[in-house]
């Protein structure tokens, strides 16, 4: 079990007092000296205010944030928690993520996500309607561009001819490809597409929200695990797959800790072999507490089901 900081969402709309003078480099030496594996950050380019005032978050722009962890760490990967793949064009987001990739020395998954916000896909000229479709047609796009060669693909969506990218990513074949999100078609994504999954914890009442299926316990993390596997077998996949969860927690940091601790076994025997920890501080200092709430977690080997 690997563990990985979701650098908290509420400290950007007080950013200059949140940092209180610090950087974010601070933020990811601190995270990777508690003993945490990885750090993610979110992609909200352009949110509309009445998302906003609704209970929303701003965000940096995950490639710029992330490559100023990676510039003062050594070993922390990078985790893009979620690229809204409609948002950017798929070579855009080849050429950023490879980009990160190469100079972090390959430390980075892109996380990526079908997004659910109509008014900021609109804004920033992404088309809402056919998202799906185009996300699953960016992932073979994206992997095209990292080979380095001269492409030559017709594509409904996102055709290539005579184009190259260069550097290439330092990992292979490019960054592993992870899907954020609970639905049946996130888990055929993972299945048939991409490397890992990113399940979130909802609870019924989310569930009959959000039209997605509950995910609020362990058991069914497993469930679902195993239907991810099978899926896989299906599809001629390797049924070894990342599985990064996302518990809710509690809003407290201590409080937050308590949970994780309790249930970190049960989520690694579900098959979990990340588990992603959001940050609740409310300042730098707050967060350099929180971190240590984490350092006896970190260390411990915990066999993955």
């Amino acid at each position: 079990m690997k563990f990985c900081l979701q650098f908290p969402m509420r400290a950007l709309k007080h950013w200059d007092t949140w940092i209180d003078g610090h950087g974010l480099g601070d933020v990811a030496a601190a995270a990777e000296d508690a003993g945490f594996d990885m750090v993610s950050t979110t992609d909200h380019p352009f949110p509309s205010q009445a998302w906003l005032e609704a209970g929303g978050h701003h965000a940096f722009d995950p490639f710029v944030s992330l490559a100023f962890m990676a510039a003062a760490t050594t070993r922390l990967r990078l985790l893009t928690m979620i690229v809204v793949a409609g948002h950017r064009h798929p070579y855009i987001t080849a050429k950023a993520a490879g980009s990160l990739d190469n100079l972090s020395g390959g430390r980075l998954v892109l996380g990526m996500g079908a997004g659910y916000q109509q008014p900021e896909f609109e804004v920033v000229g992404g088309s809402f309607t056919d998202r799906g479709k185009r996300f699953d047609a960016s992932i073979p796009a994206l992997r095209a561009a990292w080979t380095g060669e001269v492409l030559d693909r017709d594509d409904e969506y996102f055709p290539a001819h005579g184009h190259v990218m260069l550097p290439r990513p330092a990992q292979a074949g490019g960054p592993p490809i992870w899907i954020g999100g609970n639905s049946n078609v996130a888990l055929r994504r993972v299945a048939e597409l991409a490397d890992g999954w990113i399940p979130i914890e909802q609870s019924e009442e989310a569930s009959a929200i959000t039209k997605t299926p509950a995910l609020g316990s362990a058991d069914q993390l497993a469930e679902r695990i195993a239907e991810l596997r099978e899926r896989r077998r299906a599809a001629g996949r390797s049924t070894d797959v990342d599985v990064c969860f996302a518990p809710l927690g509690r809003r407290d940091p201590d409080g937050n800790a308590e949970v994780i601790a309790e249930n970190v076994a049960a989520y690694a025997a579900a098959g979990a072999t990340h588990l992603l920890v959001e940050s609740r501080a409310r300042s730098f200092a707050d967060y350099l507490r929180e971190v240590e709430l984490y350092r006896p977690l970190t260390g411990q080997e915990l066999p993955v089901g």
